[in-house]
């Protein structure tokens, strides 16, 4: 929420996993025969290849428990925790599918976390101003961190042509909002912590922005009084960098080396414990 992209969700008949949403990091062409197509074979045409198989059609209204009890939740003001527990573990379970595939649908965020990643990697490693150096911002060096993520901007969120990216642009935009209430101000002694803060901060803007998309925050009846808008905003986005903490504690605990050429590996592993963690947490809180 807060500058989320807001739409009216997703279709139901949306496949759970879009056909367009592979891999960010990699792509591949098909086969181009540089000579040209073979002459037709008129005596012996070739068999028709077979259809591709069609994704089979989600159910209808698998987003509207999440939507249903995210509005009682909004309504409430925040007070109806229930709500809000049934929303997020609903989510997860029936909208997505499940954890994994809640993570295989963020999409555009995984390519934006794993550079993000890589970049604070590489400078808690070698320093910021080579981490900069080694892509063209070496004139950034000392400039004040919100300069800094503005001028990376480019580089991590490469897109922003759809709904996908934007949610990864738009989550990359408001942690550079809150990196001045982080506390994170001093780039030239770039610990291990500020890292983790900051990815911390990002995954958990793009879950969020991605659950308001696929719920449809134009479905979703809100407070119209701002304060207690921003409290149930509020209570969602920490509800969600809990998950977030825990699934980085824990990935990092079975992955304490992460390699570079793994950092894709890396954040899919925290976005899916994530996604774990807030249906378990969810249920919890319902059951209460």
């Amino acid at each position: 929420m807060g500058t989320s992209t807001a739409y009216g969700g997703p279709g139901g008949g949306t496949p759970l996993i879009p056909s367009w949403l592979g891999d960010p990091e990699t792509g591949s062409e098909p086969d181009v025969d540089q000579n040209g197509p073979p002459a037709p074979d008129l005596v012996n045409p070739p068999t028709p290849p077979d259809k591709p198989p069609i994704s089979k059609a989600a159910d209808p209204q698998r987003f509207s428990g999440a939507r249903s009890n995210f509005t009682r939740f909004a309504v409430s003001g925040g007070n109806d925790r229930a709500s809000l527990g049934r929303a997020v573990s609903r989510y997860v379970s029936t909208s997505s599918g499940g954890a994994r595939q809640a993570a295989q649908r963020m999409g555009a965020s995984r390519g934006a976390g794993a550079r993000l990643l890589g970049f604070l990697a590489d400078a808690n490693a070698r320093g910021m101003r080579e981490a900069l150096l080694e892509l063209n911002l070496g004139s950034m060096a000392g400039r004040p961190i919100s300069e800094v993520f503005v001028a990376l901007a480019d580089h991590i969120c490469p897109g922003a042509g759809t709904v996908d990216e934007g949610i990864a642009r738009e989550a990359y935009i408001e942690t550079i909002i809150d990196l001045a209430g982080e506390g994170l101000a001093d780039l030239d002694a770039f610990t291990s912590e500020q890292m983790d803060t900051v990815f911390e901060l990002y995954a958990t803007h793009a879950i969020e922005a991605r659950i308001c998309n696929d719920i449809g925050t134009k479905v979703v009846t809100m407070p119209s009084n701002a304060r207690v808008a921003h409290q149930v905003e509020k209570q969602l986005r920490d509800f969600i960098r809990g998950a977030v903490s825990d699934a980085l504690i824990r990935t990092q605990e079975s992955a304490p080396n992460m390699a570079q050429n793994h950092v894709l590996t890396f954040v899919d592993s925290v976005y899916e414990s994530a996604f774990s963690i807030l249906q378990s947490l969810g249920d919890a809180e319902a059951d209460q």
